[in-house]
C-alpha cells in the first residue's frame, strides 16, 4: 500500500495517517460501500502496515456518504466465491481480529453483512440517528463469518443473536445501542465531530496503557480464529450448494428464491 505516512487514495479505499491515527474510508457509494476482493486486499495492506507501525494508535472505519457498508459484492460472491481460507474477505477479518489498536466505527446509514460482523471486533461503535443494521445471511442460505456465531450471543445474548440471525430482518440504531452493540447515537451532522471527539479523547490517553487494556479484553484469538475457520468451511459450501447459488442469484434478479427441498 506504500508509506502509511503519506494519504493514500485509491478507487475504492481512501486511507489516510494524521499522526497516531489511520482513517479508512469504504469509497464505492454508487453500490453503498458493497466490499469487493480489491477492498478486502487494500484494508488488509492496511491493517498489516499499521500493526508494524508502533506510531499508530487509533484506526478508525467509515463508510463514503450515505452507508458504511452494504457488505459483500453479491456478484462477486457468484463470480469468484470466497471457498478457501485465504480468500480475501477472510484474510481481511483475520487482520481485523488480529489488531492490537484501537479500533473504532462511524457508522454512517445502512451496514449489513460484513459490514454489522466487522463491528464486533471494534472496540467502539458510533452510529448515526438514521444507522440499519441487517445480518441477512439466512436470505442467502449462507451462514456468518468473522466469529460471529461466537461473539454475537456473547455480547447481545442467545436468544437476541438467533433471532438477528435466523430472521435476517434490518434494525434500527436504537435496537443495536439497546443490545449493546453501539456506543452511542448521534443525528447524521452530528456523528463526524463526536467520533473526532472521542479520538482526541483517546489519543490523549497513555499508549502503553491502552494497547494493554486492549490486549486484556480482547477475545482469546485461538478461539476466535477456530470459529473463523469452521465459519468459513460452512460458508464455502453453502455459497456453492444449490440453495445458496439460488438465494444469491434471486436477491441479484430482485424475485422470491426457489428452493427445491
Amino acid at each position: 500500500m506504500g508509506r502509511l505516512e503519506d494519504c493514500i487514495i485509491t478507487d475504492l479505499v481512501r486511507v489516510k495517517k494524521t499522526g497516531a491515527l489511520i482513517e479508512i474510508v469504504f469509497n464505492r457509494p454508487e453500490r453503498r460501500n458493497a466490499l469487493n476482493n480489491a477492498m478486502y486486499d487494500g484494508i488488509t495492506a492496511v491493517l498489516e502496515d499499521a500493526e508494524a507501525d508502533q506510531s499508530v494508535r487509533c484506526i478508525l472505519f467509515a463508510g463514503a456518504p450515505g452507508a458504511f457498508s452494504a457488505g459483500n459484492d453479491l456478484s462477486e460472491f457468484i463470480s469468484d466465491p470466497p471457498v478457501t481460507d485465504d480468500a480475501p474477505v477472510f484474510r481481511m477479518l483475520r487482520a481485523l481480529h488480529g489488531s492490537s489498536k484501537i479500533l473504532i466505527a462511524a457508522v454512517n446509514g445502512l451496514a449489513v453483512g460484513v459490514g454489522v460482523t466487522m463491528l464486533l471486533h471494534c472496540d467502539l461503535v458510533m452510529a448515526s440517528r438514521d444507522a440499519t443494521f441487517q445480518l441477512p445471511f439466512i436470505n442467502l442460505a449462507i451462514v456468518p463469518e468473522a466469529a460471529s456465531s461466537l461473539l454475537l450471543p456473547a455480547m447481545i445474548g442467545h436468544q437476541r443473536a438467533m433471532e438477528l440471525l435466523l430472521l435476517g430482518e434490518a434494525f434500527d440504531a436504537g435496537q443495536a445501542a439497546a443490545y449493546g452493540l453501539v456506543n452511542g447515537i448521534y443525528e447524521p451532522a452530528e456523528l463526524a465531530p463526536a467520533v473526532r471527539a472521542t479520538i482526541v479523547k483517546i489519543l490523549a490517553k497513555p499508549p502503553g496503557a491502552l494497547l494493554a487494556i486492549k490486549r486484556l479484553v480482547r477475545p482469546t484469538s485461538a478461539g476466535v480464529l477456530e470459529r473463523m475457520a469452521a465459519e468459513n468451511a460452512a460458508l464455502a459450501g453453502q455459497i456453492v450448494s444449490a440453495e445458496g447459488v439460488e438465494a444469491i442469484t434471486a436477491l441479484i434478479e430482485k424475485r422470491p428464491p426457489v428452493f427445491r427441498g
